[in-house]
């Protein structure tokens, strides 16, 4: 619960409401405060201001850093969504929220509060995606400890499929609870009022696996504690391959080029085919004819050599 409600208060405060005011708050202010240092600075007056030329007036707005705030931004916040979301399943709803508000905010960011970057072509989004995919194999080892560790999920099955004697959840609270003799207090850590129920308590239970006081190994953790544990182990890991898989299976069913791009690509490339082929036996077609004009002007000189010889 504790996880659940900070990480509402990150995804709705942080995120969705602090993020977005700094996204269009803060260059705003950056611009503000060059325009006024730039005025102070020069003096300009009102009519020269007036024919300031668009790139001129561009120097006065907020120089582009580039667009590693950007994938940190949604590095961590796919980090919030996945690593947790067990713990918090609506923080896909609010990051998704966030993402529509933040498209906006970004292309107004972009065309009216910053400088316009320099064009540079790049064929993906480089060590970001590998980042991605890190945080997205963790998430899965996170989410699977955190419902195997946190929950009465895996403990439940146990007793169902094991410890029940008619196979129901009958008796499912009373097998988690260990008993403890209250005379086995150690010095100045009982109850300062043992009656304040009103009666002489001798047993009390609390949650865990122990071994009663009355067995060989009082307290001592027990077998269920044990079978529970190696249940937890188990679910871990069958959810973890279970995952992957699936995984695999979506990756390699959806293609990472849709197919009408890739038949758009494939047209090209047998257009530029067409093209070299062409060339190619335009070229050959002009060497024959050069072969074949100087063959006949070789001829048609010797010709003229020998009448005139004879």
């Amino acid at each position: 619960m504790e996880l659940c409600i900070q990480l509402s208060i990150t995804m709705l405060g942080k995120q969705l409401i602090q993020n977005n005011l700094f996204e269009i708050g803060v260059p705003k202010l950056k611009k503000l405060i060059r325009y006024i240092k730039s005025k102070r600075g020069s003096f300009q007056e009102e009519e020269y201001e007036k024919k300031l030329q668009r790139y001129e007036t561009d120097h006065f707005l907020e120089p582009f850093v580039g667009l590693t705030p950007e994938y940190m931004e949604m590095i961590i916040q796919f980090g919030f969504v996945t690593l947790f979301v067990a713990s918090f399943p609506l923080a896909p709803l609010f990051a998704l929220l966030n993402n529509i508000i933040e498209i906006r905010l970004d292309a107004k960011k972009f065309v009216a509060e910053l400088r316009r970057p320099d064009a540079a072509r790049g064929k993906d989004i480089g060590i970001w995606y590998n980042i991605l995919r890190g945080v997205a194999k963790v998430a899965v080892i996170v989410n699977a400890f955190v419902i195997s560790f946190t929950s009465d999920f895996i403990p439940r099955l146990v007793y169902q499929y094991m410890y029940s004697p008619d196979g129901s959840m009958h008796g499912f609270v009373n097998h988690t609870l260990s008993y403890f003799n209250v005379s086995h207090f150690q010095n100045g850590t009982a109850p300062l009022e043992p009656f304040h129920l009103g009666f002489h308590v001798d047993i009390c239970r609390y949650k865990d696996y122990r071994e009663p006081p009355w067995s060989p190994t009082p307290y001592e953790i027990s077998k269920e504690f044990w079978a529970v544990l190696a249940a937890r182990l188990a679910f871990v890991i069958v959810f973890q391959n279970v995952v992957m898989l699936m995984s695999d299976v979506v990756d390699w069913i959806i293609p990472d080029i849709p197919k009408d791009i890739s038949l758009q690509i494939h047209k090209e490339k047998i257009l530029m085919m067409d093209l070299f082929m062409k060339e190619e036996q335009g070229k050959t077609r002009l060497e024959d004819n050069c072969k074949e004009t100087s063959t006949l002007t070789r001829s048609r000189s010797m010709s003229h050599t020998a009448c005139k010889n004879y």
